[in-house]
């Protein structure tokens, strides 16, 4: 199955793999923690208190691992100050780690974020092609894995999910990740500048397909009826 589609897989039924991946817990337990495993890159604390391992990127590594929050925020800060060169994978985790030290908003904006990064650098490189195998089967483990976590929040509040999904496609396009321009690395044949455009505009289209799809009341209706089926509420919309 094509990687956007089992992003949009993840998405529609986020509530439910919710529920189901965490069902030897008690159902109506906050999920404060987004517990996972993509080795070598991130590995959950084993243990409450415990400290992750991460290798995603040597100059935010420690930090990174840090259950401080004011650590995390400095990661997300400098990121944001330079963001060229910075992976999906590195976004990914970051997302974990806000969510981890309760900034879970924050933590959904840059899940969506490390989503397109990847899409739209997926447009624009071969990523089938053996040099770039490992980082393609590390980020669709890491969608698949924690996406459940960050989209059952993030629909805790349907008119707040589509504005941040919204603007992370809006931040992606502002800052282009520039390792799809270096020559050595495969890329999808025609121009590189003009893939990443039509990336773009297939994440703008996926995003108005998906907002229309909750435009429906009875979509609505059906959708937050299987959110309390799955206790969804108790687990993820819970106040800090």
């Amino acid at each position: 199955m094509h990687f956007a589609r089992i992003l949009l897989l993840v998405a529609a039924l986020a509530f439910a793999s919710a529920a189901s991946s965490q069902a030897v817990q008690d159902p109506h337990a906050p999920r404060r923690t987004v517990d996972v495993y993509v080795l070598p890159y991130y590995q959950s604390a084993d243990r409450p208190g415990g400290r992750p391992t991460v290798m995603v990127a040597k100059a935010f590594d420690a930090q990174l691992s840090s259950d401080a929050q004011a650590d995390i925020v400095a990661v997300r800060d400098a990121i944001q100050a330079d963001p060229r060169f910075i992976t999906p994978m590195t976004l990914m985790v970051l997302a974990i780690r806000l969510y981890d030290v309760g900034l879970r908003d924050d933590a959904v904006f840059w899940f969506y974020v490390a989503k397109d990064r990847y899409l739209a650098m997926a447009g624009v490189l071969d990523v089938k092609n053996p040099a770039m195998g490992a980082a393609a089967d590390a980020i669709r483990n890491f969608a698949v894995l924690a996406g459940p976590f960050f989209n059952t929040y993030a629909f805790c509040d349907i008119a707040r999910q589509r504005d941040t999904v919204d603007s992370a496609i809006a931040w992606v396009e502002a800052n282009p990740y520039e390792t799809m321009f270096v020559d050595s690395l495969p890329a999808l044949p025609g121009d590189r500048r003009q893939n990443l455009d039509k990336a773009l505009a297939e994440l703008k289209s996926r995003a108005a397909v998906d907002r229309h799809h909750f435009d429906d009341p009875a979509t609505v209706d059906s959708f937050r009826r299987n959110r309390e089926a799955n206790h969804a509420d108790e687990q993820f919309c819970w106040k800090s």
